[in-house]
């Protein structure tokens, strides 16, 4: 081999690495969504959902298709879950007496009987020393699901069901860090249980650079029960 052929060999490989890694590099962009309550309080357990109008580059490690969700001390645990459509839920109950689980459409919706996801389980209380009984069920359609008991009123728990894979839940400091989004113009959106009317999408462009994003809940969550 010449050294003309070696030098125009190296220099393909080169930019077919090139190529590669800007290949593996797009879509790969990251946005920090700060989402505040009312009162400009950090807000934990808000849903942040973004939808790209690109659909190109690596997709995202995909939402839970399985959940636990247990009911201990009259309280649902996790408070709130989010998953992907058709994902399979496991409710245990770990308290001593009955329990029931009634989901139903979430937020304005559930006052419209015909809305969303619904099914009803019932659960005994775990006997002292035995293993704690439990239920399945499927979430199949997307949305925000409310779940309550029959007997114990003040139980409220909910699992959002989204669509999209890029859903991420805050944290305790009201943050949601989404990855590999694919740049380009995308649709933000956040949801909260205690926002009953859904507050419109924010636009936002997508940039290679890491991006923040402020949201605001025109409510203040209620305290939850410890």
């Amino acid at each position: 081999m010449t050294h003309t052929s070696s030098s125009r060999m190296l220099a393909s490989t080169l930019l077919l690495l090139a190529g590669l890694g800007f290949s593996a590099g797009a879509g790969a962009a990251s946005l920090s969504v700060l989402v505040l309550d009312k009162e400009g309080k950090p807000a934990p357990d808000a849903v942040v959902v973004v939808l790209p109008s690109a659909k190109t580059g690596a997709p995202p490690k995909p939402l839970p298709d399985q959940v636990t969700i247990y009911q201990e001390k009259m309280r649902f645990v996790p408070a709130v879950s989010v998953v992907g459509v058709g994902a399979k839920a496991q409710f245990v109950n770990n308290d001593p007496w009955e329990h029931h689980v009634r989901a139903s459409a979430a937020g304005a919706a559930q006052f419209n009987s015909a809305a969303g996801e619904g099914f009803e389980l019932r659960l005994d209380g775990k006997p002292e020393g035995k293993p704690a009984k439990t239920a399945d069920a499927t979430f199949s359609k997307a949305g925000a699901v409310l779940l309550g008991c029959h007997i114990h009123g003040s139980m409220r728990g909910h699992v959002y069901v989204s669509d999209s894979p890029w859903a991420v839940l805050t944290n305790a400091e009201g943050v949601a860090q989404i990855e590999q989004l694919p740049e380009g113009a995308a649709q933000i959106k956040v949801w909260h249980a205690d926002q009953l009317i859904d507050i419109a999408p924010q636009a936002h462009t997508v940039t290679a650079s890491p991006g923040k994003l402020t949201l605001q809940l025109s409510v203040v969550p209620r305290r939850r029960r410890i």
